[in-house]
């Protein structure tokens, strides 16, 4: 029968610790600490526990467990503290100690990573773990959340449409007609090795089809949604289960609506709707919809043909939904923003300047905008810098920017960390929150 008691001696490494079972429960029930105790969080009869790994990083891990801080030594080598956090199943306490819940307007550049490879990085994606990927060409360079690099994914000469995190394990990547080899323009790739894992194909009259997939989205309920263009009418948007790997749906375009050539794919949990949209350069006209699967209808569309037009006015770039304001936002070549109410089928756009108060600088090589919505904010990258929008009626309230790099040509949100890809030799800006200051 287990004993009761509250007090925990361990022995790491030669050196004594004594805690309590209350502070070993703050590890988790997951974590190996957190298996010393019973289904009732009470300690067994152990009267010393010990464990051969590093003392001095344990004091450490231990004090976390305690306060909820994370105070490193300057003599202590960061790397070798998270490699005992892996061990003791403490990574998490860690990256939540590091820095602070995600705020757009508290965040502070933490690093700078240079490009590894030649070329133009064409797309950022942050991890849930807080790590990140970068695509340029053929290559995807994958990084873990202390920026080390693993081995990077190599599509043989296939370009990069589009890359997406299903969790920290597995990144899906959408490219061109073949993958590998045999049919399909999408694959699922280990993160820490770059092994193919899995090639997710289009069938259509019991036929495996050859397509080129773009796009890419991702669904709490575990579903993966590619905008696809095949050569056999296999136009649309297509659905897998991200488990089997099955395709489980596929959403045809209807006359003047190109699905298939989807730039921006975003999956709304709220509505459980996706939205497409087709912008500008890949299309003279912007269109705008959002798709409900469970009736396989398209329940709100906007577009721009046939508006009036003036010679100097731009055209959409991006565009975002915010489902908590019933909005769509979207962005132009001015650099304005615009407006739209998702209550109101095919309404108009209230377009604002209000952007263009924080621009930053003008790099030699330009780059379009882009639009991200996180947390109640909205991000908008704009030359060098990504301007923080809040509040009702979406006010200016801060500005991230340095110094150099050149022009944002994309930038993503996860794992509480801001990713930044610039144009000059892929080199990637990390803002992170920093953690509240002790009162």
């Amino acid at each position: 029968m287990a004993i009761r008691r509250d007090r925990v001696r361990l022995n790491v490494g030669g050196k004594i610790f004594e805690t309590s079972s209350t502070t070993l429960a703050n590890a988790g029930r997951n974590s190996m600490l957190g298996a010393m105790l019973d289904e009732h969080w009470n300690l067994t009869d152990h009267e010393e526990y010990f464990i051969d790994r590093n003392p001095a990083c344990f004091s450490v891990l231990l004090d976390l467990l305690r306060t909820g801080e994370l105070h490193i030594p300057a003599n202590m080598p960061e790397k070798l503290l998270y490699r005992e956090a892996l061990y003791y199943g403490l990574l998490d306490h860690v990256r939540a100690a590091k820095w602070g819940p995600f705020d757009g307007n508290r965040l502070r550049l933490a690093s700078s990573v240079s490009g590894q490879a030649p070329g133009d990085g064409t797309a950022i994606r942050a991890g849930p773990d807080g790590g990140c990927c970068v695509a340029h060409g053929s290559m995807v360079r994958v990084y873990n959340w202390m920026l080390e690099e693993h081995p990077p994914i190599n599509l043989d000469y296939q370009r990069v449409n589009d890359v997406g995190y299903i969790d920290s394990d597995n990144i899906v990547i959408s490219a061109c007609e073949r993958l590998g080899c045999g049919y399909g323009g999408m694959g699922l790739f280990s993160s820490s090795t770059g092994d193919l894992r899995h090639k997710f194909q289009v069938s259509h009259d019991d036929q495996f089809k050859s397509f080129t997939a773009g796009s890419l989205s991702f669904s709490s309920d575990y579903r993966i949604f590619a905008s696809c263009r095949g050569r056999s009418n296999e136009y649309g948007i297509g659905v897998w289960d991200q488990v089997t790997g099955k395709q489980v749906d596929f959403f045809y375009e209807s006359p003047g609506w190109s699905l298939g050539d989807a730039d921006k794919l975003q999956w709304l949990d709220g509505s459980n709707c996706l939205m497409v949209a087709t912008l500008f350069p890949r299309k003279d006209n912007c269109y705008i919809s959002l798709i409900d699967f469970r009736e396989k209808s398209m329940v709100w569309s906007w577009s721009d043909v046939g508006a009036p037009r003036t010679v100097d006015e731009k055209r959409v770039l991006d565009a975002t939904v915010m489902e908590e304001n019933n909005s769509v936002c979207m962005v132009n070549q001015y650099d304005d923003l615009g407006f739209m109410d998702l209550r109101i089928n095919g309404g108009s756009v209230r377009w604002s300047s209000r952007s263009r108060l924080m621009k930053g600088n003008m790099p030699d090589e330009l780059c379009y905008p882009k639009l991200a919505a996180y947390g109640g904010q909205l991000f908008l990258s704009m030359n060098d810098s990504i301007s923080v929008f809040c509040g009702p009626d979406w006010v200016l309230t801060s500005r991230l920017q340095r110094s150099y790099g050149g022009s944002i040509c994309d930038f993503s949100i996860g794992g509480g960390r801001l990713f930044v890809l610039h144009s000059e030799e892929n080199v990637y800006d990390v803002w992170e929150t920093r953690p509240s200051p002790i009162i």
